[in-house]
């Protein structure tokens, strides 16, 4: 997708984001007719050049920096939260204080009406992420310590302040893991049965769709794959998946390939 769509980077600690401060000594109106000069410059640059989306990219880029270093610092600021709310995400357990503040700047973000945030749960390398190779029971518990409190405070504060139900909640990873043992006590990657969950923004909680063998190895009843869930959100948001359509490559593609179906079952 073109550039103007990619993501800005939050951090839990420090600036939420890098240079969010104008320079020292520069006011609003300053700044504000620097972005306007530069602004007309690229686009009399742009219309020599009408395919080169990196450039309208920067242009928004720059609009869109200006806009968050007029707004984003109250939008960040967790201080303005009450104790109950910051005892509710966790952030007074140092096991779950870092996953709490992602849980807890995504609602103030949703709040404020920003329209997709995805909130990351590990990273780096072994049992820094969910990739439990060598102990499971190790990875899952710690993960599971740090993620379930502040998830379960989102949905409780998105439902209290009137927001879930207008606000798609999606939990999910690239797999699941196998039943059978690895290296003694992990588990290797299985792509063919595991689970995701949803909530809020139409969906019909309280139930399961699909399951697996006895094992728990693959899914043989109800199958969801991956463009089914695509098509469920994109029908979810307004959007029939086998309209949306984009060319590359030679051929025009759907957001759901040539597969996908809706899933009725989770709509309530």
């Amino acid at each position: 997708m073109p550039a103007t769509y990619q993501g800005t980077q939050f951090r839990t600690s420090g600036d939420p984001i890098l240079n969010l401060r104008p320079p020292q000594g520069t006011t609003t109106s300053q700044q504000r007719n620097e972005l306007d000069l530069l602004g007309r410059l690229n686009q009399m640059y742009g219309e020599a050049s009408p395919d080169n989306s990196e450039l309208s990219a920067r242009i928004a880029s720059y609009e869109l920096a200006f806009r968050m270093q007029a707004n984003a610092p109250q939008a960040v600021d967790l201080g303005q939260e009450s104790a109950e709310t910051k005892k509710l995400y966790g952030l007074d357990n140092p096991l779950t204080e870092n996953f709490g503040r992602r849980c807890l700047l995504a609602r103030r973000l949703v709040e404020r009406g920003v329209r997709f945030v995805e909130v990351y749960s590990g990273g780096g390398h072994n049992d820094e992420n969910w990739d439990a190779h060598t102990d499971v029971s190790k990875n899952h518990s710690l993960h599971c310590g740090e993620t379930d409190q502040p998830i379960a405070a989102l949905l409780t504060d998105l439902k209290r302040r009137g927001l879930l139900e207008q606000t798609l909640v999606v939990w999910a990873g690239e797999f699941g893991r196998t039943p059978t043992g690895q290296n003694g006590k992990g588990r290797d990657h299985s792509p063919r049965g595991f689970s995701t969950w949803m909530a809020g923004g139409g969906i019909k909680g309280g139930q399961v769709v699909g399951s697996t063998d006895d094992f728990g190895y693959a899914a043989v009843e109800n199958k969801v794959h991956v463009h089914d869930l695509h098509a469920t959100i994109l029908h979810l948001m307004g959007m029939d998946h086998k309209l949306l359509t984009y060319f590359h490559g030679g051929r025009n593609h759907r957001l759901t390939d040539v597969k996908g179906r809706v899933v009725k079952e989770l709509i309530g």
